[in-house]
């Protein structure tokens, strides 16, 4: 049989937009919706925001349009409004770049999955709902992602482990799940000053139970008290979790630790740039954006021997157990002494292995994704 690939001209393509100003999530839309601005202006781009979004973020091109969706995710109002909204565009394809979307939406769609972690981490303690409601919620999360993988046109990925952890857990055909791997955004080119003490380790992200935090400030502590002098300095928004790991602190008379809630991107590429060291302490990951953020920045990366990580940094970080508190400590204090082995060879070897990742390389692949929802064989 003879196969010709046969692709719809001018598709009009919906992205969920919804999530534009969380972190994490957020950049991975942001900068999807910027490069493909760039390398596609052949298709119309349908981009649906909430109320602040749709009237702050600029339109990034001229077949680019914003359609208001001031739909909160995991809500009846997703499931029913939004649907309604989404319909409404008579698109050809939508991407769903979070794993929550309207189940009975019946057009073409793609979805992005960027990691499984409440599949491993579904206890209560990873929520502010009291246990009856949590237990709900997981229930329907699973409902919805089980209903994602099963009606999506493609499935995107952003890591081989994270493609292996759906593989393995909900059973698509492997050929359905693609590897889009993250980037490094451009307002990392500049550096703006900020006050930090003169030796500090840092820490990047939310501090969300998984992310190991307390097991990280805990080793921290057992270094502090020979190296008073040194300080370990939390970077992320300011939310439930981070108020009670503050709490914990202050309990615990914790000393050094630092929460820095509100970094720009050229604050944080100074902060990568004077750090001993960028610490990784995940239990598990999707991807790992701020170890590759570091790489790029020629900060070391002492992180968790998970296979995201290994995926991002390969040779270039120093890893430790992380459910091994005095392992961690001992990382630590290595890489406070500067006894790593090859040390300098590591940061030159982590410059070079970011440069091997994009945000331009993923959306073309992600575009090339879209387009591939539309041929057929003949």
């Amino acid at each position: 049989m003879h196969y010709t690939k046969k692709i719809q001209n001018n598709m009009k393509i919906g992205i969920d937009c919804r999530l534009w100003y969380e972190t994490g999530v957020g950049r991975y839309i942001r900068n999807l919706v910027l490069q493909l601005s760039e390398i596609d202006t052949k298709n119309e781009y349908i981009l649906f925001f909430r109320k602040e979004e749709y009237e702050s973020v600029p339109l990034p091109g001229e077949n680019f349009r914003k359609v208001l969706a001031d739909i909160r995710w995991h809500t009846f109002d997703e499931q029913k409004e939004f649907k309604k909204i989404l319909e409404e565009q008579k698109l050809d394809l939508v991407h769903f770049p979070y794993f929550s979307y309207p189940i009975s939406y019946k057009g073409k769609f793609v979805i992005t999955i960027h990691d499984l972690i409440i599949d491993h981490f579904s206890t209560g303690k990873a929520s502010t709902l009291f246990a009856p409601l949590y237990f709900l919620k997981q229930v329907g999360y699973k409902f919805v992602l089980k209903n994602a993988i099963a009606h999506s046109q493609k499935i995107i990925a952003v890591s081989g482990a994270t493609k292996q952890e759906i593989i393995d857990h909900y059973h698509p055909q492997p050929e359905k799940v693609s590897i889009t791997p993250e980037g490094i955004d451009q307002k990392f080119e500049t550096q703006e000053k900020i006050d930090v003490p003169e030796k500090y380790f840092l820490y990047v992200g939310n501090v969300y139970p998984h992310k190991n935090v307390l097991r990280l400030i805990e080793a921290f502590a057992a270094v502090q008290k020979t190296h008073a002098e040194v300080h370990l300095i939390l970077v992320g928004k300011e939310d439930y979790f981070s108020k009670k790991l503050e709490k914990e602190i202050q309990q615990r008379q914790f000393s050094n630790i630092l929460f820095y809630k509100h970094t720009t991107d050229s604050q944080l590429s100074y902060m990568y740039h004077h750090a001993i060291a960028l610490v990784a302490p995940s239990l598990m990951e999707g991807f790992g954006l701020p170890a590759l953020e570091a790489m790029h920045h020629k900060c070391l990366v002492l992180c968790s021997e998970i296979p995201s990580f290994l995926e991002v940094c390969g040779e270039s970080a120093v890893y430790f157990d992380p459910y091994n508190k005095e392992n961690i400590a001992k990382t630590l204090m290595i890489a406070y002494n500067h006894e790593v082995t090859h040390i300098n060879q590591k940061k030159e070897a982590g410059v070079k292995r970011a440069k091997t990742f994009s945000w331009k390389k993923m959306a073309q692949l992600t575009y090339s994704l879209y387009e591939s929802c539309f041929s057929t064989s003949a």
